[in-house]
């Protein structure tokens, strides 16, 4: 894999998910350092002028009126000790490795008029693995800025690394990896972390996992087509050009060329029920969630959000409110939104697969009948975890309150929006586990259906860690056992070529 090139224009989230995940390395591009020295100049220039630098010369929030007397280097490390206060469970190492490209590739932009060799240090540590301990509860989404001190107290050898696998003091993490800690000029501190790196880079995983949810829950939405016999004339493009809903076209030709086959069965029905019927609408209005979501994260990655900002080419310094992430906080909403809006309709195939039967399946999926239980206690497990889904759904970016004397009496709650998105996929994942189950059943009572070929290789790997079943047994194993490999990555089935075609 080819290292990813930092220019301070243009990375997406599949270049965030590569890098935090996938340990892909980072090299900075030939025009950074130049843009860096640049704007550090200006910013010492302003400094000099006497001109009133936040964060440099002055206090922080309120205490902007405060002068810094003294050495301004020093004031950094306060600056960094003092809003250390970030508590709870740590960050999991690919949304920390996320979260330290992200803020590199903010600061390759050159507005924060941070020192080069800070930069340089940045992407040293993440290319050799050194990662901060970062709690995960202390940001609002005024800028990620108490969490962010974690990552800046590493460079300078304090507080706790992950390195290989263990947890250690960061300046033994620093040696090990042959790295050394940084010194901090006037603003360093402050440009390291009054950004939102940990909601951006965060929320470009959650787009990539979105899109590869989204190829799965298409490839399960299909299945349930297959196995109940629906009538797919749903699919046909004319209606929804009829229809230009935002995603919808490409949401029904996904669904149509999973089931292209030769000839296509005969429907059994007139119309299926609205979570069938509908399929394109609500995966439609997903595709286009996403979209916004990933133009949300993408503009965070590829801009200079700093406070206060330097602009190198006008030669001055100014304040700003870039660092503030209402637009994308909004777009994690709506994506919230959209997940639970296609979770309740997989849900919603599920019953109607396990139920009483229809379309001449047999009730709750049983071969045996009688008082076998089949699929239908599923449904409780099925239901507790939508209620689960649609209790994440509820907003959260206007829960926040005046702070720091009402300087800063408004937030965003970006970092708890991408957060919740990301819980609701773990779910979502459950149900799509749950819908595969069931559809694959419903096509393997169904004698004589021959499958669509995309749709045969869904089927035949389901069937690979679920076999059919044939009498009651305990099924939540099965779902756990087909859920890992969804969450995994496991599940291939053509999805990469599906994720490009939605990306």
């Amino acid at each position: 894999m080819s290292a990813l090139v930092l220019t301070g224009a243009r990375i997406g989230t599949g270049d965030v998910a590569a890098v935090a995940r996938e340990a892909r390395k980072v090299e900075i591009g030939p025009d950074v350092i130049g843009r860096l020295e640049e704007a550090r100049k200006v910013l010492d220039h302003a400094a000099a002028s006497g001109q009133h630098i936040y964060g440099l010369n002055t206090g922080l929030g309120a205490n902007l009126g405060t002068t810094v007397e003294g050495d301004a280097s020093a004031f950094q490390r306060q600056l960094l000790e003092g809003r250390s206060g970030a508590v709870g469970e740590t960050l999991p190492t690919e949304t920390v490795r996320a979260t330290m490209v992200a803020r590199a590739s903010m600061l390759s932009a050159g507005g924060s008029g941070l020192s080069p060799a800070v930069f340089v240090a940045l992407v040293d540590a993440l290319n050799a693995g050194v990662h901060p301990v970062m709690p995960s509860l202390g940001s609002i989404g005024a800028g990620d800025l108490v969490l962010m001190t974690a990552l800046a107290r590493l460079l300078i050898g304090e507080g706790e690394a992950d390195y290989q696998g263990r947890r250690m003091p960061a300046a033994k993490a620093l040696m090990m990896a042959r790295l050394a800690p940084i010194r901090l000029a006037p603003k360093d501190g402050l440009s390291l972390v009054n950004a939102s790196a940990v909601s951006a880079g965060s929320g470009a995983l959650v787009v990539t996992d979105t899109l590869s949810a989204l190829v799965q829950q298409q490839q399960a939405g299909a299945l349930t087509m297959e196995g109940i016999g629906a009538n797919r004339t749903i699919l046909d493009p004319r209606l929804h050009m009829a229809r230009p809903a935002a995603g919808q076209q490409e949401a029904a030709k996904a669904l149509h060329d999973l089931l292209a086959r030769d000839e296509a069965p005969a429907p059994t029905t007139l119309q299926d029920p609205l979570s069938i019927r509908c399929m394109p609408s609500i995966h439609g209005a997903l595709i286009d969630a996403i979209a916004q979501a990933k133009r949300a994260v993408e503009i965070e990655l590829n801009a200079a959000a700093d406070n206060p900002l330097v602009l190198g080419d006008d030669g001055v310094v100014m304040s700003t409110g870039n660092f503030h992430t209402a637009a994308l906080s909004l777009a994690f909403e709506t994506l919230s939104l959209a997940i639970a809006q296609c979770a309740a309709a997989s849900a919603a195939r599920f019953i109607q697969l396990t139920g009483s039967g229809r379309n001449g399946l047999p009730k709750y999926l049983s071969p045996v009948g009688g008082a076998s239980a089949g699929f239908v206690p599923l449904q409780k497990t099925v239901t507790s975890i939508l209620a689960a889904i649609r209790h994440k759904a509820n907003p959260v970016m206007l829960d926040f309150l005046p702070i720091s004397e009402g300087v800063e009496d408004h937030a965003t709650q970006s970092p708890l929006a991408v957060a919740k998105c990301a819980g609701m996929i773990m779910l979502w994942r459950r149900l799509i586990a749950f819908e595969l189950m069931a559809a694959a059943q419903a096509v393997d009572l169904r004698e004589g259906l021959v499958l669509a070929p995309r749709i045969s290789a869904v089927h035949a790997g389901i069937r690979a860690l679920v076999p059919v079943l044939k009498e009651d047994r305990p099924l939540g194993i099965d779902a756990e056992a087909l859920h890992a490999a969804l969450a995994s990555g496991n599940w291939t089935l053509h999805q990469a070529d599906l994720v490009q075609e939605q990306a």
